[in-house]
């Protein structure tokens, strides 16, 4: 389930209280309490088998004795009898409660069955949507609704506020309050067994009096579903979260070194930035974040011009953004120019622009305006230390009053100091201008912004292609896997991990198995070369760490020499390991090459991760590692170097050339392929890959695999793309053309197939004339998520000597509970005729059947008769006029089951 029946739970139009109370301090009294003092103008009706009247209104036996239905009930029952007062409220037709009651999963019946149990199978029954168990309650301000039993309500506003922890909710109201901070939404998810983030967000995302959502994270239940609602609301409006439990006490081992370093606190930061969410760590930082981003004009970019009339605190500020990762504005000649214009004499010349402690007014807003019109400037932190000389007041007014002129500009402010700057901030925060009391807290909040927008970039932003086309050899790589799980070998041999990185293109070491040293020495022989040999076993994880890698073996002897000193020095260390023999591999001198790893690992919330990083033998001690979720494209693989330390040194320094980062990068995406496509493999190490400007080489390799695993979204918390919907088709021409889902690196293909359309194709299909589409629209039509929305393209290499065109493209987006889906569908124009139109839209109602959903809608203008007769032909009926001059479509997808009267519609 997702928004299904949200509507009922978040805005009802009336309550039932189910075991209301007239008992002082109990939960049932202080949720009627504050049911009826919050104002809600709905019935609201207590249900108590002992009371007449509850706080004075007129109370029910039970649910069945209820006048009306209510459309959401509380419950503040003991645990043993929740699931059948959700059995009462099912049959009822409730479609939406809140229990409040905890402590659910230790009550057990006959049958051994908990009431969790229990009350979760029954809800499901009826469709009926349960926040909690184990919450405090809900609050909407603007329908005047507290169903809670907080301490007291939540200020109306337009900042929605979803958390697991009770406690945290009290504590965040009785911090809110004071500040004049208001909400419009106000959630307690307990332990969200039914109604948790991914439903909230999507619910909230959509939601036109929420400006933004705070999120307190413990734990995410379903990644999947949290990751696509958080991706498609962060796209409207800010989404930004605290996640306590960063410290992981008491980590496992574990059998690579990718296991090892990727700390939960790591994956959940990776997944955040890619889901677009801004992370804080406290409460004051979320709400100063909140009203950071919320208000603030569009970031042009990221560097930085500080202007104070102090030294001091500017130097401060400066050392805050360095620390934070910012970007100082460098002042160009001309700028410098333009500011000795209007500042005096012994200004400061450069960033921070020191103006002097005696500046009014005046020489604030001169000083702005030459720095509006700087290109070096993207934005402004306007700083103020109190002096006997001029007006916090009088620059305040000058600063607010330049800022509604240039509604463009990006500017924060700084006040430093009580009493007598306490007016001018109040001046800034009725004006929407950000102010601060610090220089430290002005520059988070805008770094705050910067994040904020680097997110926002990742999740618009349009991947390169790759830099040379590659097919895997699947089959070959699954081969291999399944000869080794065969022989019962769940961590991989040496050589077969090479052999299945090698089927996906990954340049590997010559690596050849040797039983016994004397084989060593032949292998050596054969190979002519300087080798290493190392210890070949299923029970050693790290082979240096116990003597069991030599390098640089020059001759056959010295090889036989050195695999039989290893095996007597591990059969002495280990006596029990098993010792399947020796990898002898040639010994490959990269002289400058750095030695880096890439692996993949599985969490246990987000599924597979990838992580990069600095490699070698002191990689844990070294600890250079940033970690992402697969799938990869470009972009992404290295936005993920980028994240590392070694990333400076790969872009060259001194006489070392850069490293080939399209090399590491096209490396990283074969991982993330290779691992989406094989549900066996649960972890991997690459480590070293060595990588210099002549490309990369994988000298040594470890995967690790689970036959029970099995694809489906525990393993993937973004959908891949679905190659498997790869098809091709002939036209009518006898022209063939693929058929396949749309990816983001089609954007400027698509830019293209736009271009191509007629006027009437494109009123058809936009329902008016649109000269041009935007970026960031055009994003959202090519990089969809598979999870939800289906894009089909056709797209054909029309001649030998020009570049694949786009030939059409169908498309569908799902509502949340998959029930009806939305098409379009636009064929270029010299093609209609060709067979390609029925085909793509035939082609999208099979996946569509086959995902479950419900229903296919369209829309079509009621001028446009040739596509209201081609989908009638598939099937589809005109079920209505939209207005006036346009159609609706429907076309049944599955077989309609009968429901009863409590099924919800």
């Amino acid at each position: 389930m997702s928004t299904r029946n949200l509507e009922r739970l978040f805005a009802p139009r009336s309550v039932a209280v189910i075991g209301a109370s007239n008992r002082p301090q109990t939960v049932g009294a202080l949720v009627m309490r504050n049911l009826l003092m919050g104002g809600f103008q709905g019935p609201i009706m207590p249900v108590n088998p002992k009371e007449s009247a509850i706080a004075g209104v007129l109370a029910y036996k039970d649910v069945a004795a209820l006048p009306v239905t209510p459309d959401m009930a509380v419950v503040c029952v003991p645990p043993k009898a929740v699931p059948d007062v959700v059995q009462a409220l099912g049959d009822k037709g409730v479609l939406a409660a809140i229990v409040i009651t905890a402590g659910l999963g230790q009550i057990k019946d006959d049958e051994g069955r908990t009431a969790q149990e229990r009350m979760l199978e029954i809800a499901g029954h009826f469709g009926m949507r349960l926040l909690g168990p184990n919450c405090v309650g809900l609050l909407v301000p603007g329908v005047n609704l507290n169903a809670s039993f907080l301490h007291e309500p939540a200020k109306p506003g337009k900042v929605a506020f979803v958390s697991q922890s009770g406690a945290l909710c009290t504590a965040v109201l009785d911090w809110a309050t004071p500040r004049g901070i208001g909400f419009s939404h106000f959630i307690s998810l307990g332990d969200n067994l039914d109604v948790d983030f991914g439903d909230t967000i999507d619910y909230l995302g959509t939601h036109p009096d929420v400006r933004a959502i705070l999120l307190y994270i413990e734990a995410v239940r379903d990644a999947r579903k949290f990751m696509s609602a958080a991706r498609a609301a962060a796209r409207n409006k800010p989404v930004l979260a605290i996640k306590s439990g960063r410290v992981a006490e008491g980590a496992k081992a574990a059998a690579s070194h990718t296991g090892a370093l990727a700390g939960a606190d790591h994956i959940y930061d990776a997944a955040f930035r890619r889901a677009g969410i801004l992370r804080v760590y406290n409460l004051e930082e979320l709400f100063e974040a909140v009203e950071t981003v919320a208000h603030q004009r569009r970031l042009k970019g990221e560097r930085l011009a500080i202007m104070t009339n102090g030294g001091g605190i500017g130097v401060m500020a400066v050392d805050d953004l360095i620390d934070m990762g910012g970007t100082m504005a460098v002042l160009s000649d001309e700028t410098v120019g333009k500011l000795d214009a209007v500042l005096p004499p012994t200004w400061s010349r450069s960033n921070p622009i020191d103006i002097i402690g005696d500046a009014p007014g005046k020489r604030y807003t001169d000083s702005m305006e030459v720095l509006f019109t700087a290109p070096e400037v993207d934005s402004m932190l306007v700083m103020h230390a109190p002096t006997a000389i001029s007006s916090p007041d009088e620059i305040a007014e000058k600063v607010i009053e330049l800022a509604e002129k240039n509604k463009r500009a990006h500017i924060t402010t700084c006040f430093v100091g009580e009493g007598a700057v306490a007016n001018a901030r109040r001046m800034f925060a009725q004006a929407r201008l950000p102010s601060y009391e610090t220089p430290d807290q002005a520059v988070r909040a805008f770094m705050h912004t910067v994040t904020f927008a680097r997110n926002q970039k990742m999740l618009m932003e349009t991947p390169a292609s790759l830099p040379v086309e590659f097919t895997p050899a699947t089959t070959t790589a699954r081969l291999v896997i399944e000869g080794s799980m065969a022989k019962g070998h769940f961590v991989m041999s040496e050589p077969d991990a090479k052999a299945v990185f090698a089927a996906y293109g990954i340049p590997t070491v010559e690596t050849h198995i040797a039983r016994t040293p004397d084989e060593a020495l032949e292998i050596a022989d054969r190979m002519g070369c300087t080798v290493a040999v190392k210890i070949l076993s299923p029970d050693i994880t790290h082979k240096s760490d116990v003597g069991g890698v030599m390098l640089n073996l020059n001759s056959p002897e010295e090889t036989r020499q050195a695999a039989q000193s290893m095996l007597n020095r591990v059969g002495e260390t280990f006596p029990d390991a098993q010792i399947d023999g020796f990898t002898v591999q040639r010994m490959m001198r990269r002289p400058g090459a750095h030695e880096l790893i890439i692996g993949v690992t599985t969490d246990a919330v987000f599924g597979l991760v990838v992580l990069f990083g600095e490699g070698g033998t002191a990689v844990e001690v070294i600890a250079d590692r940033a970690v992402t979720l697969p799938p990869l494209n470009m972009n992404l693989a290295r936005n993920l170097i980028e994240n590392t330390r070694i990333y400076k040194r790969l872009q060259g320094y001194r006489d070392r050339p850069p490293a080939d980062l399209d090399a590491i990068c096209l490396t990283l995406i074969k991982v993330s392929q290779l691992v989406c496509d094989i549900p066996e493999i649960t972890e991997l190490d690459i480590n070293p890959l060595f990588a210099d400007s002549r490309g990369v080489l994988a000298v040594d390799a470890r995967i690790k695999l689970d036959p029970k695993q099995t694809r489906g979204p525990h393993r993937l918390a973004i959908r891949p793309y679905p190659k498997e919907q790869e098809e091709w088709f002939t036209m009518t021409n006898g022209e063939k053309v693929l058929l396949r889902p749309i990816r983001p690196e089609d954007e400027p293909k698509h830019y293209e197939f736009v271009s191509s359309l007629t006027s009437e194709d494109i009123r058809f299909r936009f329902f008016g004339l649109v000269k041009e589409l935007p970026h960031d629209q055009m994003a959202r039509l090519t990089q969809i998520d598979y999870e939800r929305e289906m894009a089909f393209i056709a797209r054909a290499d029309l001649d030998k000597d020009k570049a694949e065109e786009t030939l059409g493209v169908v498309r569908t987006v799902t509502d949340a509970d998959n029930e009806r889906t939305e098409f379009s569908i636009v064929v270029r124009s010299d093609l209609k005729g060709s067979g390609l139109g029925v085909a793509l839209l035939e082609k999208m109602i099979r996946y569509c059947r086959a995902r479950g959903t419900r229903q296919m809608i369209g829309q079509v203008l009621k001028d446009n008769t040739r596509m209201l007769h081609f989908c009638e032909n598939l099937g589809f009926r005109r079920e209505r006029m939209v207005e006036e001059d346009v159609y609706e479509l429907v076309l049944e997808l599955q077989e309609v089951p009968e429901r009863s009267a409590h099924d919800p519609a």
